[in-house]
């Protein structure tokens, strides 16, 4: 059997780690999911220019706050294994999301307000486009849908919210050179 002898320092900061574990996991009830990062992005920075479907025009942008309440739907069995609008293979089981204006890719919180859930997304697609559907503001994949509770129903209403810092970082890592947000950050 070993002895393991620790210095009074070390047994505050194993305290303090494992009060601050308990702390956070308390605080974030009715955050469900946080965005899955991937070691193996392969798509690019995105906004694009203005563009037309089913006779409505969508105007991308740049922007450092979004702060909207509508619907959101899901997509997944048609779209999996295809190429998403920033070059990405769209993986269904993912915690991705489609916006018709905001940058790609950009993490966006997603909150279920009919259940509080809450989780982060990263937008790298397009969309929604379903016709006749006014009111739907992002389209989520399969699994951001199930972490919801949304996956059942279709669609549900929800608050998506821009995480500028958290973007900024996400291209800083990706190495996205022309993101607005990285140069945001470095300065």
């Amino acid at each position: 059997m070993r002895v393991y002898q620790c210095s009074y320092q070390e047994i505050m900061n194993k305290i303090l780690t494992i009060f601050t574990i308990l702390l956070l996991s308390t605080s974030l009830h009715g955050c469900y999911a946080i965005y899955d990062d991937d070691a193996n992005y392969k798509g690019h920075y995105k906004v694009g220019k203005p563009y037309k479907i089913n006779r409505v025009k969508y105007y991308p942008k740049a922007v450092q706050t979004y702060n909207k309440t509508g619907l959101a739907s899901w997509y997944g069995p048609g779209f999996h294994g295809k190429v998403t609008a920033n070059g990405e293979t769209f993986n269904q089981r993912r915690l991705t999301a489609a916006h018709n204006t905001l940058p790609l890719p950009s993490l966006v919180k997603v909150t279920n307000l009919n259940n509080k859930k809450s989780i982060i997304v990263r937008v790298n697609d397009r969309g929604p486009f379903a016709r006749n559907k006014r009111g739907r503001i992002i389209d989520l994949s399969e699994r951001a849908a199930e972490l919801l509770g949304i996956k059942k129903k279709g669609v549900a209403r929800v608050n998506v919210k821009l995480l500028p810092s958290a973007t900024a970082k996400l291209h800083k890592k990706l190495n996205l050179s022309k993101s607005p947000y990285k140069q945001k950050l470095a300065h």
